[in-house]
């Protein structure tokens, strides 16, 4: 079967990787161009390009910067491909293209659709308090994230894992879900079911407004927000020590008991610090003062004054 891979990110890397392992036949991967990174904006290449080059030097790699271009799309045409696998690609895939493999066109998406349709769907369903998440491969539709679900796989969301944490059990959840899958289209076996619209949710793009900790929030919420963004970018308050306002970003934290002020620090020492919110309390486990390295709460209260969180 000829597979043609679309992806960008870390994530799709991944998926790649072990696609790659299986030994499918892969006869092109699409991704997006090159990009500016880092303090010196040195042109870097995408994830999915520095695997495929590392793993399979073999495959040839295409980086248009728009897919769907007619001048693009007729030399995909030319590949007769079987199967289109999309991964966290970075771009709509148009119908024009859709319509081209013989079997169709595929996408993995780390969420329990219907729920949490659109991009970055991990982050939102730690934030919500989810109990449980999950993998959907599903047959593309021209609409976002609304095609037939051809496989699902539901796991349990721990109350204390985070993002990264998350991120790599669906990783590795979805490489094996998608392998399962092309098996069954190269053995005509894949069954179809309509998603349920009516239940339909959506994300939306994070801000930085969103990294931003508010202690009139309730604990439970705070630990959901700083979990849903570590270990980066990372949630944040501002804290004063001594006369210096500061930046300080909370990468791990626990529900704890106690109460008072939002944003009132109820103990400080070997157990952390333990800071009062909206409701109940949150003990601080993991943090980064600006201008140092990620360390524990302890380490970092270390010879300090007991500082003052800016509401």
């Amino acid at each position: 079967m000829k597979i043609v891979f679309f992806g960008t990110s870390s994530f799709a890397a991944r998926v790649l990787r072990a696609l790659i392992h299986h030994d499918h036949h892969i006869i092109a991967i699409i991704t997006r161009p090159d990009r500016p990174k880092g303090r010196h904006l040195q042109l870097s290449p995408p994830p999915v390009k520095e695997t495929a080059q590392q793993l399979k030097p073999s495959i040839p790699i295409f980086q248009p910067e728009k897919a769907s271009a007619p001048e693009f799309t007729a030399e995909v045409q030319t590949w007769n491909a079987d199967l289109f696998v999309v991964v966290s690609y970075g771009e709509i895939i148009k119908k024009n293209l859709l319509d081209m493999p013989k079997l169709g066109c595929i996408n993995i998406h780390p969420s329990l659709l219907p729920k949490y349709r659109g991009a970055d769907p991990i982050r939102p369903c730690i934030m919500a308090g989810e109990k449980e998440t999950g993998v959907t491969i599903i047959e593309m539709s021209p609409q976002m994230d609304a095609g037939d679900i051809i496989a699902q796989k539901v796991i349990p969301l721990p109350h204390d894992i985070t993002f990264g944490e998350l991120e790599n059990q669906l990783c590795e959840l979805s490489g094996a879900m998608l392998c399962d899958v092309i098996e069954q289209f190269a053995k005509g076996t894949v069954k179809k079911t309509p998603q349920d619209h009516s239940l339909a949710t959506f994300t939306k793009k994070l801000t930085p407004e969103d990294e931003q900790l508010d202690w009139k929030k309730s604990a439970e919420a705070l630990h959901n927000q700083i979990r849903a963004l570590s270990p980066a970018p990372g949630a944040w308050c501002t804290i004063q020590v001594d006369s210096s306002i500061k930046r300080l970003k909370i990468k791990k934290a626990a529900l704890a008991a106690g109460s008072g002020a939002p944003g009132e620090i109820l103990k400080l020492g070997k157990e952390g610090w333990i800071v009062a919110c909206g409701q109940s309390a949150l003990r601080l486990i993991e943090v980064q003062l600006e201008g140092k390295k990620t360390m524990t709460a302890e380490e970092c209260a270390r010879g300090m004054r007991v500082p003052k969180f800016i509401i």
